[in-house]
């Protein structure tokens, strides 16, 4: 097991298994045999339903609950918060960048394309005046997202754009940042 530090200042306190090149290797071809066998039986396998749910807490915290996981998101005090987590806005880039850690990994495996580490780095650019009334012509989330992905390993800067493309058009997360999701909401009174 290792713990990582992104930054000095940002300690990672999941510890995560070290798995060396050939283990990931193994497990990426396993699980994509296993999934393309699952699909090519049964065409409806492949679709899937997520499911998280959150329970409001202090100022605007919430207690999420995802599976087996569970996880808070709150927001800095300007925001009313009590800053105890990460805001939504942080969590969906995070989301972004952990989807594309994964689909670099897949695809990579899957293109013959050797990376000994991947390093992403999502901005993301919020005009606040929207959500505080101020100003409802500007959109409320994001208005452009800069994604910078550091790729190391032997391969050229052609097959590292190969990659990109492949991830571009396959990353779930990805293409809800770039395309229009269809969202339907619902209001019961408990």
């Amino acid at each position: 097991m290792t713990t990582q530090t992104l930054a000095p200042e940002h300690p990672t306190t999941i510890a995560i298994p070290a798995i060396s090149a050939a283990e990931r290797a193994e497990r990426l071809g396993d699980a994509g045999a296993a999934w393309g066998k699952r699909i090519d039986q049964n065409r409806d396998s492949a679709k899937l339903t997520y499911r998280v749910e959150g329970i409001a807490e202090g100022g605007v915290a919430t207690r999420v609950r995802a599976g087996k996981h569970e996880f808070v998101i709150d927001e800095p005090a300007a925001l009313a918060g009590d800053d105890v987590a990460a805001s939504p806005v942080d969590y969906a880039l995070g989301a972004l960048v952990g989807c594309q850690v994964v689909v670099y990994r897949l695809y990579a495996q899957a293109l013959g394309i050797q990376v000994d580490d991947i390093r992403v780095t999502a901005e993301g650019d919020l005009d606040a005046a929207r959500l505080l009334g101020k100003d409802d012509s500007v959109r409320p989330g994001f208005s452009g997202v800069r994604l910078n992905v550091e790729l190391t390993g032997p391969e050229t800067q052609e097959r590292y754009e190969q990659l990109r493309d492949a991830v571009d058009i396959n990353c779930p997360v990805y293409d809800l940042f770039a395309n229009p999701t269809p969202v339907v909401v619902s209001v019961t009174k408990g």
